[in-house]
């Protein structure tokens, strides 16, 4: 979808005119498209010294390439970068046009995204002046070409001195604390906000070409855009219209044929055409179609989810000259957002059904985001996928994500949550910026509106929550806190609703998230969605999870460390201690590492060496986390949905985030794939009693199951008799309590207690019981198949009497794959398992290893080779004691 910068305009049919067209999907006709990534150049302006530029890129990827800063991700080097944002730098590259090619009726030069303030060259005309990273522009460029060469320059002003100016005139400052400078000008751009730096983002302004450039010969007409919108769904049929933004570029009426075709896994389901006239300039067209029996699209854990093949055609003259093919998944999805008894609700409904959504909030893969490639992209959405995750927030301080990343969360069944791009602080309201942001606006809900996975749209993060609670009133003058709440409504209530409802009605908008509960004022949540940071910044316990319950959690989260192997790839042996400089310049929370501490100190032994304080750390902050999960899923559905902050970096730093920078799972991240199982067992002690849930995300009920539970010792012996539960019925999406037992019940079945006993040296045994055994928690279907297990400590980690124990372990290892056995003759709590290979896949880890128990993890890496050893160390909690 790109800016549309043609002319005159004509309506044959019910459409929208928008401020954008595009350009975005594959195409079959006879159109010639010349990508433009090769032999480009780069200079900072005022050298005169040109060196090679890669394309798609940014000025610090060419700048690394030429060794001309260092890594910027590397110790303290952060600091030794900055001087890039206030320069300018110029791009340029020259490409040959045959005379063939300039027969075409036009030629279009579309440039997918511009970082950011640029000034497009070509062949000494000034095509373009861009200021919108979000955005994309399509230029008809004929009349400009030549055969032969063409030269093509492009001049990037520094966003920093670019805004000046502005900054210079507004007289106040804006609270954007997470721009890391003195003045906040990331307000004044429309630019992904964390380049400026977050409380886990390295500040890196970049500039540069960061999307594909191409120019497209062409004959007749284009397809600028193509909506396939359904307009109703059953089970008999689905019903949809076709809507076609054409431009006819030739001077006089145009007769052409529009097909439109549609397909399942390659059968063809049908195919339509319709013979229009078009009138020069843009026209647009609506065709119906209608799917028989159709197949919906599901999401993750409840089934396929399927997407159709829908293609556009036009036809003039027996040619093809322009096509668009889409993939669209036939659903519905609801956000049911409705005073109740409670306050108000906020859950998804899908297909009709009430779906908890269990998931993460994403941030940018990378502070250079053209680093990110296909293969991280597939990437992610396996992990997501194994995580037993049905949806992903896109977070307002990043980007409008790639079309990979909505093509794969399409195929994978996971729902998209989509901010707009404004985070965590106000923005300006002119009506410039306005502009710029309509722009925005248009392009990306049309660019994204196709997906089946796109789920609703969410104006900000937390602004409106930073305007009531963030103490600007006191900060500001009333007239600008007035000019605040002003533009706070004109950017939220008024134009991003009213373009979503124009181009994107059927989807649901919020203005912000939250958008009135706060985790300060207990009364507000019940209603909506809620960002409860009073685990982490409010210091309460992870315990309070159970009962500080929201509506639905759209943040919650706790830091830690990554591994040492991620860390070994910015620090150095020197600098492994929590408070050295380079840990603070990769760890960017002002409080993380004491809070790391106070939390440590509360459940576990704190160790003296750095290497076991930061695997603590990643076990604290799995379990933790997982312990906020199991809360919200239990308290279905008063609670209908739970996305914990964040799922992965954009460098490799201490942080909220379960995946590494390097795609390497945290504690976090297996936890959460164990807390969003589809059928899960959750103990939890509640006031006096041991309660044992079971919780079910599953679209179908279980019948005859079993639940067996069994209370061991540390040593492996078996203490007392087995509980068993037969005959359970699990209904379809349900969490219900099964088991109901205080805890000197569950004593008298370890041992026989003597009438004589008193009360107090009852807790007291009960006490020394319970801080050397475990309850061992396992479900099976009417076959005996175990459908899912959990083990449960009765004490925090820090008073278990854990065992010294050796875990031997037995290798098989192939090209790609290495198969551990772990053995061990007491309980290792909390195993991990590591290797010095980034973005190895465990089938398990951070597990606990039961007395006797035989355990299997497949580790793969394209990396492992059979004969090469593959060096690996074990750890579990015990051993940082010593």
């Amino acid at each position: 979808m790109m800016i549309n910068l043609t002319g005159k305009k004509a309506q044959i049919a019910c459409g929208l005119l928008c401020c954008c067209s595009m350009v975005y999907a594959q195409s079959n006709d006879n159109s010639e498209v010349l990508t433009l990534h090769t032999d480009w150049e780069f200079s900072q302006v005022g050298t005169d010294v040109w060196r090679t530029a890669v394309v798609p890129g940014t000025v610090h990827q060419d700048l690394i390439h030429h060794n001309l800063i260092p890594s910027p991700f590397y110790g303290t080097n952060e600091q030794k970068i900055q001087w890039i944002e206030n320069e300018d730098w110029e791009y340029k590259t020259a490409f040959t046009i045959t005379a063939d090619q300039l027969k075409r009726d036009d030629a279009q030069l579309t440039f997918e995204g511009l970082d950011t303030y640029a000034d497009v060259y070509l062949n000494g005309a000034l095509l373009l002046k861009a200021d919108n990273m979000f955005v994309g522009y399509t230029i008809p460029v004929k009349k400009y070409l030549r055969s032969g060469e063409n030269l093509l320059h492009i001049y990037f002003h520094s966003p920093i001195r670019q805004t000046l100016p502005q900054y210079a005139s507004n007289g106040f400052n804006y609270p954007a604390d997470n721009d890391h400078h003195e003045k906040h000008l990331s307000v004044f751009s429309r630019k992904a906000p964390y380049s400026y730096g977050w409380d886990w983002g390295i500040r890196m302004v970049t500039s540069g070409v960061w999307r594909p450039v191409t120019i497209r010969f062409y004959d007749a007409a284009s397809i600028s855009d193509y909506h396939v919108k359904q307009l109703s769904l059953t089970d008999q049929v689905a019903k949809l219209s076709n809507e076609l933004e054409i431009n006819n570029i030739l001077p006089h009426p145009l007769q052409a044929e529009i097909k439109i075709n549609t397909s399942l896994e390659g059968e063809q389901e049908s195919a339509i055409s319709q013979t229009v006239i078009l009138q020069p300039g843009i026209n647009h067209v609506c065709i119906p179609t209608e799917v028989v029996s159709p197949v919906r699209w599901m999401p993750n854990g409840w089934g396929a989810p399927t997407l159709y093949d829908f293609s556009a055609q036009i036809i003039t003259e027996g040619n093809i000259v322009a096509e668009q093919s889409h993939r669209i998944g036939l659903r519905t999805v609801r956000l049911v957002n409705e005073k109740d008894a409670d306050g108000e609700s906020f859950y998804f409904e899908v297909n009709g059904i009430p779906m908890f959504a269990k998931g993460a909030n994403y941030i940018p893969q990378d502070a250079l985001l053209t680093n990110v490639t296909t293969e991280r992209y597939q990437t992610l959405f396996r992990d997501i996928k194994e995580a037993n995750m049905n949806i992903v927030r896109v977070w307002g301080g990043g980007t409008y994500e790639d079309d990979r990343f909505y093509n794969l969360a399409d195929e994978n069944g996971i729902l998209v949550w989509q901010d707009f791009m404004f985070a965590c602080t106000p923005y300006p309201s002119d009506p410039t910026f306005l502009k710029r942001v309509e722009a925005e606006a248009c392009y990306n809900i049309r660019r994204l509106r196709n997906h089946p996975s796109l789920a609703m749209w969410c104006g900000n993060n937390e602004i409106l929550e930073a305007l009531k609670y963030w103490g600007y009133q006191k900060k500001y003058t009333p007239e600008i806190y007035r000019e605040m709440m002003t533009g706070y409504d004109k950017l939220f209530r008024e134009l991003l609703p009213a373009k979503v409802k124009e181009l994107d009605a059927d989807r649901f908008y919020i203005h912000s998230s939250p958008y009135l509960a706060n985790w300060g004022r207990p009364e507000s949540w019940g209603i909506g969605d809620s960002h409860n940071w009073g685990v982490w910044y409010g210091k309460k316990p992870f315990e309070s999870l159970d009962t500080d319950l929201p509506r639905f959690m759209s943040e919650f989260g706790f830091q830690s460390f990554p591994e040492m192997k991620t860390i070994a790839t910015f620090a150095s042996p020197e600098d492994y201690e929590i408070e050295s400089e380079v840990m603070n310049a990769h760890q960017k929370s002002s409080i993380g590492n004491d809070l790391i501490r106070t939390y440590m100190e509360r459940d576990y032994i704190v160790p003296e060496k750095f290497e076991d304080f930061v695997y603590v750390g990643l076990v604290l902050q799995g379990q933790g986390i997982r312990h906020g999960l199991e809360a919200h899923r239990r308290n279905r559905p008063y609670c209908m949905g739970t996305l914990y902050w964040q799922l992965n970096d954009s460098w490799p730093v201490v942080s909220w985030s379960g995946i590494d920078y390097y795609g390497n799972w945290k504690a976090l991240h297996y936890q959460a794939k164990r807390a969003f199982a589809p059928i899960h067992i959750n103990p939890i002690r509640q006031n006096d009693s041991l309660c044992v849930y079971l919780l079910s995300d599953r679209p179908d009920t279980m019948e005859k199951m079993t639940l067996e539970m069994k209370i061991t010792d540390f040593e492996g012996k078996k203490s007392g008799k087995t509980i068993q539960l037969k005959s359970l019925s699990i209904p379809a999406n349900t969490s219900q309590c099964v088991y109901k037992a205080k805890p000197d019940d569950l004593l008298s079945l370890i041992e026989r207690k003597s009438s004589e006993t008193s009360q107090s040296s009852a807790e007291k045994r009960l006490s020394e019981v319970f801080r050397h055994c475990f309850m061992q928690l396992t479900l099976k279907d009417k076959s005996g198949h175990t459908v899912a297990e959990t083990v449960y400590f009765f004490e925090k980690t820090k008073d278990l009497l854990l065992p010294e124990t050796n875990i031997t372990c037995k290798m098989k290892q192939t090209d790609g794959k290495c198969e551990l056995t772990l053995l061990s003759p007491a309980l290792a709590k909390d195993v991990f398992i590591e290797i010095p290979l980034q973005g190895a896949r465990f089938s398990d880890n951070f597990f606990d290893l039961l007395p006797g128990e035989r355990k299997t993890v497949v580790i793969t890496s394209p990396q492992i080779k059979k004969g090469k050893e593959l060096p690996l160390k074990l750890k579990h909690i015990r051993e940082t004691y010593n």
